[in-house]
C-alpha cells in the first residue's frame, strides 16, 4: 500500500502490491494537493512527488518538510524528485509570495547530503527550474521546456537561479535565458548541460540512473557530492585539500574496506553505508 506522507515525520512506506519488490523507482500516484513521499521496498530510494503545475505555498512548505524528514532517515541513499501532473512546475502560483517561505525549497533540496535526481516533464519554469537546479542530476522528457524569465517581468529569481544556472550551463547561455527570456527545449537543454539525459517516457533512463547510483558506495557518493559543491566555490588549492580531507575520512569506513575487498575478489560490493 502506498501512503501519502504528511511530511511531519518520514516513515518507511511500502510499494503498491502490483509493484515488483526490486523496483527502486516506483512513485506515489496520488491525486493530492500535498507532497507525497514513498520509498522503495528496501527503503533506500525515496520518491518525492509534487502535484505539478503552478507551485502553491503549501507545496513549497511540505517539500521543505519532506527534505528534512529524508535528511534524518539514514536508510535513504537516493532521492527522486518528480511531479504528478504533466508539467513539473510552471512557476509560482499568483498568490504565492516567495519571500514568506523560508528557507526556500531549492535551498532545502540542495542541502540534502545524498544524490537527488529530478525527473522533469513538460514545463519547468521560474521557481520550478530553481528547484530543479538544486538537484544533482536532471532528467528531462521529449516534451520538456525550461525557462527563467523573471527579469523580463520586472522581477528577479529568489531561489538561487541567478547563481546555479550560470554554473550549470555557462554565463553566456544563462544570460540568454535570464536577460532575454529564452525558453529552451529538451534537446537544447541536454546539449547545454542543463539536463543530463532525456527519458522517452518509459522510465528507462530514470531507472538506469538510479541503479547506477545505488551500485556506488553511499558514503563515497555523499562525499563526492560535497566535494563537487563545496569545491566549486573554493580556489583550486583549497579544493584539492578538501578532496584529500574527504579521502582521509572515507579511508576509515567499512564501505572503503568492502570496496577494496570486492575489487580484489572480483565480486560486486555489498555496501552498508558505514
Amino acid at each position: 500500500m502506498v501512503k501519502t506522507c504528511n511530511c511531519k515525520s518520514l516513515r518507511k512506506l511500502n510499494l503498491p502490491t502490483d509493484q515488483s519488490a526490486h523496483d527502486e523507482t516506483a512513485r506515489a500516484i496520488l491525486q493530492s494537493d500535498s507532497v507525497a513521499v514513498t520509498t522503495s521496498a528496501d527503503g533506500h530510494v525515496a520518491t518525492v512527488t509534487m502535484p505539478g503545475g503552478a507551485l502553491e505555498a503549501r507545496t513549497a512548505t511540505e517539500l521543505n518538510e519532506a527534505c528534512q524528514g529524508i535528511q534524518e532517515d539514514r536508510e535513504i541513499r537516493v532521492v527522486v524528485l518528480t511531479s504528478l501532473g504533466s508539467d513539473f512546475c510552471t512557476g509560482l502560483a499568483e498568490d504565492f509570495d516567495p519571500q514568506f517561505v523560508s528557507p526556500d525549497p531549492a535551498t532545502c533540496v540542495s542541502a540534502l547530503k545524498i544524490p537527488v535526481v529530478s525527473m522533469i516533464s513538460g514545463t519547468c519554469s521560474s521557481g520550478g527550474l530553481e528547484i530543479a537546479l538544486a538537484c544533482d542530476i536532471r532528467i528531462g522528457t521529449p516534451d520538456s521546456y525550461f525557462s527563467l524569465k523573471e527579469p523580463t517581468n520586472g522581477l528577479l529569481p529568489m531561489w538561487g537561479g541567478t547563481q546555479r544556472l550560470p554554473r550549470a550551463i555557462s554565463h553566456g547561455r544563462a544570460a540568454s535565458m535570464l536577460l532575454l527570456g529564452v525558453e529552451i527545449d529538451a534537446a537544447t537543454a541536454e546539449l547545454w548541460g542543463l539536463i543530463h539525459s532525456v527519458d522517452q517516457g518509459d522510465g528507462v533512463e530514470l531507472e538506469k540512473t538510479v541503479e547506477l547510483l545505488m551500485s556506488c558506495g553511499p558514503l563515497a557518493l555523499q562525499m563526492a557530492k560535497e566535494a563537487v559543491h563545496r569545491g566549486s566555490e573554493l580556489p583550486l588549492r583549497d579544493g584539492l585539500r578538501l578532496e584529500g580531507d574527504l579521502n582521509h575520512q572515507l579511508a576509515a569506513t567499512d564501505d572503503r574496506a568492502e570496496g577494496l575487498e570486492a575489487f580484489f575478489s572480483k565480486r560486486p560490493p555489498d555496501f552498508s553505508g558505514r
